[in-house]
């Protein structure tokens, strides 16, 4: 479960992360041809692992099952990368509506990973529990078991989409604001609370212990320990599996899960020492605690992500490679925030995440030993679980000890009681230690020169694209576009007389391109150079371009060539209609609009502010860059 965790983690915010291509690394049938493909494979792999005798075993079923989910995650990448299923799949999401629904989807392709590895596998389970199953039917009790993992994301990305959608100004303004995060906070806490431990009993078919000696007696010992919560029979891997859990943090709603294989196993001692552990873990906090850690690693990905992405392209060496490779902007993009991002939540959830599952654990372990006044009952239980599991005593994972470090660590806090003070305070001072190391982030964050590595990051955003552009250059030289192109580039830059000689180069290879008339007679009528503009030259040109391809930012271009002129009345007419052309830009136009009727063209000169800086400028800008 707890790998099954970071796996899913794991591909989920792959497939957030994947952008939606222009256009996809391959036509349709090749990409689901591709697909096939790696199904097909991925099944071959399967049944191949899951024929070897080591996977007839208990121990090896698990760790054939483990190998195959990590491959699963491999070859879900390269579906990703290869298949481009985002793009196919982006209609789900009604323009934009339900982003949700296309998140869905895209976690349904891991999943069909997965059930092709539950299908393969589906006869060594069947030998291993003695018991005989459908595939359909088998591959479903998997599907229940693991949808827990996932459940908050689904609830929460769906009802997020689905509060964007309402019509309710006051509401979009508070999720878009910064109290939006804590709204959705609370709506995740509400979810975990009330209706997160109900559906989870549901999903796993889990059935009240019946009424009976066993029950009266695990009551009354709960009371002895000012503790209640209901008891659960687990039917997980068919009962077989040796172990119990606690879930839910309200009395109410708080059930112990004990398997029908514990049951039988242990005495009524033992089964008072297991239960006791479960109570610890909530008398210690360690169910809030682990929300606390999920929701630690989201604020600490929050804190981190921009400056990460900032440090990392400000970096020369960095620099050099993206200039060197040729690599796009945007593959660049996806590589420095996907890559350490994603490493950051393998390693948070690896070690940080697992080095207090862990410690919690034992800690349960010493409450246990503190309830009960002695360690044989518990002692007596890990080794009858060591021994019917078919483990070793000294196996251990990344988020349990092993049964023998517990063991033993049970019979040293015995023999010297001191030993359970000092291991609360390690995880109080560990806790204290993870608290301090998310307010120092945040200090330190507020303390980095974040304009400065912007103005870096855009620096190497305007090279690589130069080099790209350059080199496209080089290989046409006779193409107008890419002098264009390099135009837009050194104008974005303020680099004004080298965008006049790409425009003017621009113009004499294709001299009837309404894009390179319009941007010369931008930069003519706006530079800030004023020995480079010419208002006679650029409304010649405008009106040439607007003849060609009248779009709103064309004659917008045309209505400043007559500000300039002096033909105010064309330049209102012809703004107004650019504003009825591209609503989204009216503001814009508007405030054109109004310092067409509020100062002359040369007194704009006097302020030497000819363009308003606004979205709307940037937005023509863009529009004069494409």
């Amino acid at each position: 479960m707890y790998t099954n965790l970071i796996l899913f983690l794991v591909a989920i915010f792959l497939f957030s992360v994947d952008g939606i291509p222009q256009s996809p690394l391959l036509p349709g049938w090749q990409a689901l041809g591709l697909l096939a493909l790696l199904i097909v494979l991925y099944n071959r792999i399967a049944v191949r692992l899951f024929a070897r005798p080591l996977a007839y075993r208990i121990g090896g079923y698990f760790y054939t099952e483990k190998q195959l989910s990590i491959l699963a995650l491999v070859f879900f990448c390269l579906t990703l990368y290869l298949c481009d299923p985002k793009y196919y799949l982006a209609f789900l999401s009604f323009g934009d509506t339900l982003p949700a629904l296309v998140n869905y989807a895209g976690l349904l392709l891991f999943v069909m990973y997965l059930a092709l590895m539950w299908r393969a596998g589906k006869k060594n389970y069947e030998r291993i529990f003695d018991r005989s199953l459908g595939t359909a039917s088998f591959i479903k009790h998997n599907l229940k078991t693991n949808l827990p993992i996932v459940l908050p994301w689904i609830v929460l990305s769906l009802l997020y989409d689905l509060v964007a959608m309402l019509p309710i100004p006051g509401l979009q303004r508070i999720v878009a604001s910064e109290w939006g995060d804590l709204l959705f906070f609370a709506i995740f806490i509400v979810f975990v609370l009330l209706f997160f431990p109900p559906l989870v009993r549901r999903l796993w078919d889990c059935k009240k212990l019946p009424d009976g000696y066993l029950k009266n007696h695990l009551d009354a010992f709960c009371r002895t320990q000012n503790f209640h919560a209901d008891f659960y029979l687990w039917p997980l891997f068919e009962g077989r599996m040796m172990t119990a859990a606690v879930m839910g943090v309200l009395p109410g709603l708080r059930y112990i899960l004990l398997t029908p294989a514990l049951i039988e196993t242990m005495s009524k001692e033992e089964l008072e020492a297991i239960i006791a552990h479960e109570i610890g873990h909530v008398k210690k906090y360690h169910l809030v605690l682990y929300i606390g850690l999920i929701i630690g690693f989201s604020a600490l990905a929050g804190i981190l992500a921009e400056p990460m992405i900032y440090l990392i392209l400000s970096l020369d060496f960095v620099n050099r490679l993206v200039l060197s490779s040729g690599a796009s902007m945007d593959a660049m993009l996806a590589a420095v925030f996907t890559l350490p991002l994603l490493l950051f939540m393998v390693i948070y959830f690896r070690f940080v995440f697992g080095y207090f599952i862990r410690n919690f654990e034992r800690q349960a372990d010493l409450f246990s030993l503190s309830a009960i006044g002695h360690s044989r009952s518990l002692v007596s239980a890990f080794e009858k679980i060591a021994v019917m599991s078919g483990g070793t005593r000294e196996e251990r994972n990344w988020h349990h000890f092993g049964i023998g470090e517990r063991i033993d660590c049970l019979e040293q806090a015995e023999q010297e009681p001191r030993r359970i003070g000092r291991h609360n305070h390690k995880v109080r001072y560990s806790l204290m230690a993870y608290l301090g190391v998310i307010i120092l982030a945040i200090v330190l964050v507020r303390q980095l020169p974040m304009e400065q590595l912007s103005e870096k990051y855009q620096e190497l955003a305007f090279q690589a694209n130069l080099v790209k552009v350059l080199e496209m250059a080089k290989h046409e030289p006779d193409r107008a576009l890419w002098q264009r192109l390099i135009g837009d580039l050194m104008l974005a830059r303020k680099m004004e007389e080298k965008a006049l000689a790409a425009y003017e180069n621009a113009f004499a290879l294709e001299p009837a391109n309404p894009e390179i008339m319009n941007n010369l007679a931008w930069l003519l009528l706006t530079s800030e150079n004023l020995s480079l503009r010419d208002p006679e030259r650029a409304l010649t040109l405008a009106r040439a371009a607007a003849v060609l391809q009248p779009k709103a930012h064309v004659l917008d271009t045309l209505a400043t060539a007559y500000w300039a002129n002096g033909m105010v009345e064309e330049a209102v007419r012809l703004e107004t209609q650019a504003a009825e052309m591209d609503p989204s830009q009216r503001r814009f136009y508007q405030s054109q609009i109004a310092r067409f009727l509020s100062q002359t063209y040369e007194e704009s000169l006097e302020k030497r502010d000819a363009v308003p800086e606004n979205t709307g400028a940037a937005a023509a800008e863009g529009e004069r860059g494409r």
